[in-house]
């Protein structure tokens, strides 16, 4: 889809476009690290678009390095007295660098002994100065409010720094897979009138498809101001699975790992025997090699971003400037 910037939409449609490419260039960076040897877990710290980030590299790293990996919430350090961080890594995930809770969270954490790692996109900024190592998203420029091309970025960047962690973690195979692979979904107009038809969603994920399961939440939510909640495939099997005895569209995010392929279809066969409106999106149906699930998580968001973009746009919305939000929320 080609606009030009006085059209609605246009910013989100130009920096989405160039998602695939960002991951390529960011995953595949060699990067320099401080001695983490002492490191015995790993804390992320970020918000919204940038969390469902850090959810999709808590499985990776957790898999791949086999230390426990999960979230702090910033209000610890930038409300807060903050927490004993001896012998941990706090990776703090902001695509500006200028969200004032993430600077004093950066900042918190190292003076209670982290180590201080950081995934941002905009150079020199005042999470940057308080890290210890920076790993550049190297996206460029955002300027539509919904963050697109920074939060796949911000995966690859992750990726990279697995792979200073993890000598034997290659993303080079799974960057150029994904570089090959078709840039848009098939059956994209079928997802979108799909959209269009829905007003409440389940987005549901495993390991890695899980935190991408959040971000697409969030962009019905900011784009289209649509009611998206996400699961991962086995918790909404409890109480949320009620829920679908009201109308309901579930998207299912299939990052083709073998071992959630049983969750995913127990996920599948429950929401459609109560009349759901299932979909599932299988990225083995696009690429024919195996990924990593992190690869496979960004992938599918970028496939998945010009979909809700042209939702919004049918709604008569413009996602580049949702009503109420700000690109930069500044929160304590």
């Amino acid at each position: 889809m080609t606009m030009n910037s006085t059209v609605h939409g246009a910013l989100m449609a130009k920096e989405s476009a160039e998602a695939i490419d960002v991951f390529a260039k960011t995953a595949t960076q060699d990067v320099s690290l401080p001695n983490l040897d002492t490191v015995k877990a790993i804390y992320t710290i970020a918000r919204g678009s940038s969390d469902a980030a850090a959810n999709i590299l808590s499985y990776e790293f957790m898999r791949e390095l086999g230390v426990p990996v999960t979230s702090l919430p910033p209000s610890i350090f930038s409300i807060g007295k903050g927490v004993s961080m001896d012998n941990s890594a706090a990776l703090v995930v902001s695509q500006s660098g200028a969200s004032e809770d993430l600077v004093r969270s950066a900042k918190g954490a190292a003076s209670r002994g982290a180590k201080v790692l950081a995934l941002t996109n905009i150079p020199d900024s005042p999470v940057e100065a308080a890290a210890d190592a920076t790993i550049a998203i190297g996206a460029g420029p955002e300027n539509a409010v919904p963050a697109t091309k920074t939060v796949v970025g911000s995966v690859a960047a992750g990726m990279a720094l697995l792979a200073g962690l993890e000598s034997s973690y290659d993303a080079k195979p799974s960057a150029e897979a994904i570089a090959a692979a078709p840039s848009a979904l098939p059956d994209a107009a079928a997802l979108r009138a799909a959209f269009l038809r829905a007003r409440h969603f389940y987005v549901i994920g495993r390991d890695t498809g899980f935190g991408a399961a959040h971000e697409v939440a969030l962009k019905l939510k900011e784009c289209c101001a649509l009611h998206a909640e996400a699961y991962s495939a086995s918790e909404v099997l409890h109480g949320p699975l009620q829920l679908a005895t009201n109308p309901m569209m579930v998207l299912i995010l299939d990052t083709g790992q073998a071992d959630i392929q049983d969750s995913l279809d127990q996920a599948e066969a429950r929401f459609t025997a109560v009349g759901c409106d299932v979909h599932r999106i299988r990225v083995t149906d696009l690429i024919d090699t195996e990924i990593k699930p992190a690869a496979a998580a960004a992938y599918l968001l970028a496939l998945i971003y010009p979909v809700i973009l042209e939702t919004a746009l049918a709604m008569g919305l413009n996602p580049d400037t949702p009503e109420t939000l700000a690109k930069v929320t500044q929160t304590t």
